[in-house]
């Protein structure tokens, strides 16, 4: 098999087990919007985002490390995960010592009430992390994709028993999530029998420094990464303005505003678990740059087009996604979107990338370049937020995520330079801002003036998709 049909068939495996159990969590959203008031979604997005943050620290995002060093052929993979194991329970014990602690920082204190749940809530995920990401260094991406369908059938189970029948709002969210990631840690650690991987005696120092040297920098860049996407939230709740709304109310439905971005995050998820395994692969091939070039090539133009359509359909798919009967708040969230649809196929460029530092282990360059993200990001906020609002954070978040792109290519091209189309990049771009604007200002008629940009995008970037079709059916 080619390494483009390879990297396909990968993708295609976790598009089986992921792809269906993504769109069914978005569609958890509607039941989340009915039965959650916008200042408790915050209060959920909050709690979200906080375990994003504590998960990295204190398992040292060693995790990371079971992918790569499990998928390279130089190392014992028992020692790889006795070794990753052992520091990431260490850090978890010591994890509950602090998140006590957490809602006495001002911005944080909505979660009083939820510190205890919160504890075991990042328990549980991080266990799933170190199962599930240990089965795909193992390539077992079958059991990796049938594990992402139980675990979101699980959770919509528990979700109706303590949102919907039993309201516990977002104490009912977090039971549910908790429940579901305990199973799937649970079934993961039996069904790729992980127990055989496990022994205190395949503990091993010297391999702990190496996986430490490679994921410890990857630390703040995942801290980074999770307050540049959840700083806007902090904004809007915690800052005042005589000009425009801001408050929790305003940050929740900011929160609900992303769910159509989310559509295509989920899909670059997809692929960014099936391109870190090819380009760990590769990173050593003397054709390398000729197969980013084409992946790059082909990836972008399918973010691009999907967009398009995202942006075109955005009123209609907030409606899917997003109750209005309980509060009708939500019902404008859609406004928001356009821009951060934008700043999503942003994220998922930036996840090519990501693969390519993980490939060469230079992970202190994703680092610095999610850094210089970070504070453009909160540099904006501060200015634009209090002058136009949800709106401002919108652009901020955007603009931040294209500054972050642009840094990481210049860096990348100094160790693993690989041509792409500049021109066809800005096009594209400024074609989708045409089209976000159009949404935020004609509003009711904007479909039939997003038409002409969404038909010159993709004549732009259907090349591209009949390129890699013929890489895929002529090479051997």
């Amino acid at each position: 098999m080619n390494k483009y049909k390879k990297l396909l068939f990968n993708i295609l495996v976790f598009a089986v087990g992921s792809f269906s159990s993504k769109i069914f969590a978005l569609l958890l959203n509607k039941l989340y919007t009915r039965n959650i008031d916008p200042a408790g979604f915050y209060t959920k997005s909050l709690i979200e985002t906080i375990a994003l943050f504590l998960v990295p620290v204190f398992t040292f995002s060693l995790t990371e490390a079971i992918v790569r060093f499990g998928l390279d052929g130089k190392f014992d993979r028992r020692r790889v995960f006795t070794t990753a194991a052992c520091f990431i329970l260490g850090g978890l014990t010591v994890m509950l010592l602090f998140v006590p602690l957490l809602p006495l920082l001002p911005f944080l204190r909505p979660l009083r009430g939820y510190t205890f749940l919160l504890g075991i809530y990042v328990w549980t995920s991080a266990l799933r992390a170190l199962c599930s990401q240990f089965a795909r260094s193992r390539e077992l991406v079958r059991i990796f994709s049938f594990d992402g369908i139980a675990t979101t059938v699980t959770l919509f189970i528990f979700s109706l028993i303590f949102i919907s029948f039993m309201g516990m709002g977002v104490e009912g969210f977090m039971l549910a999530t908790i429940l579901s990631d305990g199973f799937s840690a649970l079934f993961m650690f039996l069904a790729a029998s992980i127990r055989r991987y496990f022994k205190l005696k395949w503990f091993d120092k010297e391999l702990g420094r190496k996986m430490l040297r490679f994921s410890v920098p990857l630390i703040p860049t995942t801290v980074m990464w999770t307050l540049t996407g959840f700083s806007d939230q902090i904004f809007i709740s915690n800052m005042h303005s005589t000009r425009v709304e801001l408050g929790e109310t305003a940050a929740g439905i900011y929160s609900t505003a992303t769910k159509v971005p989310n559509l295509l995050s989920m899909a670059a998820t997809i692929f960014a678990m099936a391109w870190n395994m090819s380009a760990i692969m590769e990173n050593r091939s003397k054709s390398k740059q000729d197969f980013y070039r084409n992946v790059f090539d082909t990836y972008q133009s399918v973010l691009f087009l999907g967009a398009a359509g995202l942006i075109f359909l955005v009123r209609p798919l907030s409606g899917l996604l997003i109750s209005y009967d309980s509060y009708g708040e939500y019902s404008r969230a859609y406004l928001y979107t356009p821009i951060l649809i934008v700043a999503a196929v942003y994220v998922c460029l930036n996840h090519f990338e990501y693969g390519i530092y993980t490939a060469a282990k230079r992970s202190r360059g994703a680092m610095y370049t999610v850094a210089a993200s970070l504070c453009s990001n909160l540099l904006l906020n501060a200015v634009m937020i209090p002058l136009i609002g949800i709106q401002g954070a919108s652009l901020a978040t955007c603009f931040s995520y294209i500054i972050c792109f642009t840094l990481r290519m210049m860096d990348i091209r100094q160790f693993a330079p690989f041509g792409f189309s500049m021109w066809k990049l800005c096009v594209n771009t400024a074609l989708l801002m045409i089209m976000s604007l159009t949404v935020i200002v004609a509003e009711q008629d904007y479909m039939t003036f997003c038409a002409l940009p969404a038909v010159i995008i993709f004549i732009i970037n259907f090349g591209a998709l009949k390129a890699m079709l013929r890489q895929l059916t002529t090479e051997s």
